[in-house]
Order: C-alpha cells, then structure tokens, then sequence
C-alpha cells in the first residue's frame, strides 16, 4: 500500500469517506474505500479507466447506492449538507438537447437557497448572469444549450455550479474534451475558488497536468492505492503500482 493520510475524523473536514463499497452486478468496483480531504484543498482523482474514479463520486454524492461505508460532508451525512455541495457531471451524461438556454441552467443552481416553490426572482437572476460572465459566458446566456460548443456548455454547467455558491465541489472531468482556453478558464475559476476557501475534487485523466493543477492527489483502482500531497504521491513507483502495465510512459519534469 502506497501512502495513505490517515487522519482522525473530523467535523471541520469537507469529506470524510470510511469503507466504501460499491458493486456493478456483483462485480467490485470500489471496495473499502477511506480517506479524508483537508479544507481549501484541489484534489485529483486519478486511475486508469474502469478504476471506479466517477463511481467514487457519484456514491458520495448518493447517486448510486452503496454496499457499505460512511461519507460525511462537515461532519453530517450527505443528505443533511446538499446545500453546500456543487456538483459538475461529466458532459457525456447530461441530455444538451432538452430545451432550455445557459441562463436557466445555471439557475438550477439556485434552487438550493431558495427551495423547489420559490422561483428564482431578480436577485438570483442577477447572480447567475453574474456566473456567466466569470466562466466568459455572459453573452449566451439566451442561448439554447443544443446550439453551444462542448467546451462552452462545461462552461454553463460550471457557472450551475458556482451560482450554488457551495463549499465544496464534485468535479468529474472538467477538462475532458475542451479546447484550450477553456482548459484555462476551468484551472483559473479553480484557482479562485480555493483562495475563497472552497474544496475542489476533481476526477482527471491527463497525467501532464496532474502536478501543475493539484495540491493533493488520489490514486485509485478499485482500491485506495495513495493519497496524499501530490509532491509526495504523484510519483512513478505510486502510479505504476496503480496503472500495472497500462502505464507506459510518463514524461516526468526535469527529467
């Protein structure tokens, strides 16, 4: 076993996660998961394809039952604390052809503060123009959805996520196929949101940007392989262990 923090459980931690075990037809996908995140952190997922790295959000999240373990949010159980999680899904899942436009996505975020009777009035419409803008979508916000580019609707569905205004935030895949300059966009909206304190936790695939992007890194397959700061961790004995011999070649800094 590689390195692992091991911390006690605390109430101040974003996410506490103990044992959690998650089964496709019988079948182990994640199996006794434990770690815990620190506050104002950006933390990777990272693990060769089928490693369990979107199960592992989405059963923390409740999105897919569990077969065992305990995640808690501040302390509490996830149902209790929704109003201070953001999520982002990866965008192959979501239905781009429903019929609504950027700005009403993006006041789906809101519905959190203000309960599913109330409708969002000018105050919330004020912040969620306010979120396009930031992610450089303030122009499209009477655009439908179908009509944007991938990397202008994972901008959208960033924007949702900050009009949540939550203290911490799920991430599967921001970066998987966009362009450049929203790679840029994601990684500095990231930034931000780190210097105001939030936790970011994010699912990545491109190992390149691992060290540039992340304060802490979590190796996963099936099983916790390591976590820890990704100086410590992101190393070639760590990732070989996790990758087997679907690692063949990283291209490490200075080497």
């Amino acid at each position: 076993m590689g390195i692992i923090r091991q911390e006690a459980i605390s109430e101040k931690a974003p996410l506490s996660i103990s044992g959690l075990s998650v089964a496709y037809q019988k079948k182990p996908v994640l199996r006794g998961v434990s770690f815990e995140v620190k506050e104002g952190e950006l933390i990777g997922i990272i693990g060769p394809n089928g490693a369990g790295k979107s199960t592992l959000m989405k059963a923390a999240l409740g999105l897919i039952p569990s077969l065992s373990g305990e995640v808690l949010v501040y302390g509490k159980p996830y149902k209790a604390q929704r109003k201070l999680i953001g999520y982002v899904p990866q965008r192959e899942s979501v239905d781009w052809d429903f019929p609504t436009n950027a700005l009403d996505v993006v006041l789906m975020g809101r519905y959190g503060h203000l309960g599913w009777l109330r409708r969002p009035g000018a105050k919330e419409k004020a912040i969620a123009l306010e979120c396009l803008a930031k992610v450089g979508m303030g122009d499209f916000a009477d655009r439908q959805i179908s009509q944007l580019s991938g990397g202008q609707q994972q901008r959208v569905f960033l924007a949702r996520a900050l009009a949540q205004d939550a203290k911490l935030y799920f991430m599967d895949e921001p970066f998987a196929g966009v362009d450049a300059a929203t790679e840029k966009a994601i990684i500095t909206l990231l930034q931000e949101l780190k210097q105001q304190g939030k936790t970011v936790i994010v699912v990545h695939h491109d190992l390149a940007t691992v060290e540039d992007y992340f304060d802490s890194v979590l190796l996963l397959n099936v099983e916790l392989q390591a976590f820890g700061p990704t100086a410590e961790t992101f190393t070639q004995e760590q990732l070989q262990r996790t990758y087997g011999g679907r690692l063949a070649f990283l291209e490490r800094k200075g080497e």
